[in-house]
């Protein structure tokens, strides 16, 4: 039997794509423990998991990161992002490893897997292979690789593929690193200082390619490509989405999306919904005249506001059950949503500028699976605009649909529990 654990940051669309690769693992006979956030103790335990809890100095509410961080609310635009990175991955450093380190001390473990965010692995990363089991990034969010193939991350813009493209990235990637960004990779160097007395060996956002491997949860053609990839580094194993509940009990308006009118469905994820005037208020007006129905689902949060009369609200509809009925998704840009609008062929108009959310829009638009609008508080009219653009156009759906064989033929879970088990044999074995 071998022993795995799975540390995640407590944000639930980080955790939710580990959880059935540790229930597959002990399905295989193995031990699994996971390390995350106090609140998702019951997800845990109900994917037949050992729940160990996050330090509370780093197990903050991702929900509302206003309420945990109540300093953010002073914060805007780039000011509000670096303090993001300072406090969502860097400042949580030590306290995750040592956490961590608890862990391997009390007995041997075979392979450790984190989501993109954990970044307490990366002391454990940098330690001899020989003295360390091993560790791997599941890859939750858009790849964080840098490239002279690729625009600098967190600025959402797509890659040129010619030799101009190369010089324009080379520019922005020294104006991201000695000015943009240079505070946060100072924090993130001396967190990890802290943590190991370890010296940071790259450029901060780089830290995943510390591991030995990302397991990236998606497909070739939804990620840039990257000639100067270290080989071996990365594998596209396909999104994990969690299976359709048992039971469904469908909304009372359920029958009206199979009227024949295109079904519009817009969402906000699961973090950034507190305000929905940002995304979902303005596609409802924005559509408010339109010939479709518009499905509207809050995250949980209670929507305040007028619904016009071809909207349809809910606090949450399983995707599983929604999507098959869906034409277009308009989306903040969440990683997972996307794939599992991708999954059903769904083609999707993206507005998000916060999380990571703008790289995936730029991904979306590269991709030719649908529209980026460039900022998260997009006008009704550019939403409209984009809505009717996808509806009225074939290549969208198209590629969305290629996107799904694609997704289609790749298998996330056992994938990456046939790695992590390699893993623990080839360890045994030397």
């Amino acid at each position: 039997m071998g022993h795995f654990i799975l540390s995640s940051s407590p944000i639930i669309g980080h955790l939710a794509p580990l959880l059935p690769v540790g229930t597959e693992l002990v399905r295989r006979g193995h031990r699994v423990q996971v390390l995350t956030g106090s609140r998702f103790a019951e997800q845990v335990a109900a994917a037949g998991l050992e729940h160990v809890v996050m330090p509370a100095e780093c197990d903050f509410d991702a929900s509302d990161l206003d309420a945990a961080f109540p300093e953010r609310t002073t914060k805007k635009g780039l000011a509000k992002l670096r303090f993001d990175i300072d406090n969502l991955f860097s400042n949580p450093m030590p306290h995750q490893y040592r956490a961590l380190q608890s862990l391997l001390a009390k007995s041997r473990v075979d392979a450790v897997l984190v989501d993109s965010a954990f970044c307490g692995v990366l002391p454990l990363a940098l330690q001899p292979k020989s003295e360390r089991p091993a560790v791997f990034t599941a890859g939750v969010v858009p790849m964080y690789v840098s490239s002279r193939d690729t625009p600098p991350i967190g600025l959402g813009l797509q890659p040129i593929p010619n030799v101009f493209g190369r010089i324009r990235n080379a520019v922005l990637e020294m104006l991201v690193r000695k000015v943009i960004f240079a505070p946060c990779h100072r924090v993130f160097a001396d967190r990890l200082r802290e943590a190991s007395g370890a010296e940071l060996p790259g450029y901060f956002m780089d830290g995943t390619t510390l591991t030995d491997g990302i397991l990236q949860l998606t497909c070739p053609s939804f990620e840039f490509p990257r000639s100067d990839l270290r080989p071996g580094l990365v594998s596209f194993v396909g999104p994990v989405l969690p299976p359709p509940p048992a039971t469904f009990e469908p909304p009372a308006w359920w029958a009206d999306l199979d009227s024949g009118k295109p079904v519009v469905l817009v969402t906000q994820g699961t973090i950034d919904n507190s305000d929905h005037s940002r995304l979902l208020l303005p596609t409802l007006h924005a559509l408010a005249d339109a010939d479709v129905i518009t499905v509207a689902t809050t995250g949980g949060k209670q929507l305040t506001g007028d619904v016009p009369a071809n909207a349809r609200v809910a606090e949450f509809i399983p995707y599983a059950y929604l999507l098959p009925k869906v034409d277009v998704m308009v989306s903040n840009g969440g990683y997972g949503g996307l794939h599992y609008a991708l999954s059903h062929g769904v083609p999707l108009i993206v507005g998000g500028d916060s999380e990571g959310k703008q790289d995936a829009a730029a991904l979306v638009a590269w991709s030719g699976t649908g529209i980026n609008l460039r900022t998260g508080s997009p006008k009704p009219k550019a939403i409209r605009k984009a809505v009717d653009k996808v509806l009225g156009t074939a290549s969208y759906r198209t590629r969305a649909q290629d996107l799904r064989r694609e997704l289609a033929g790749l298998s996330a879970v056992d994938t990456i529990a046939d790695r992590m088990e390699a893993s623990m044999r080839a360890q045994l074995a030397s």
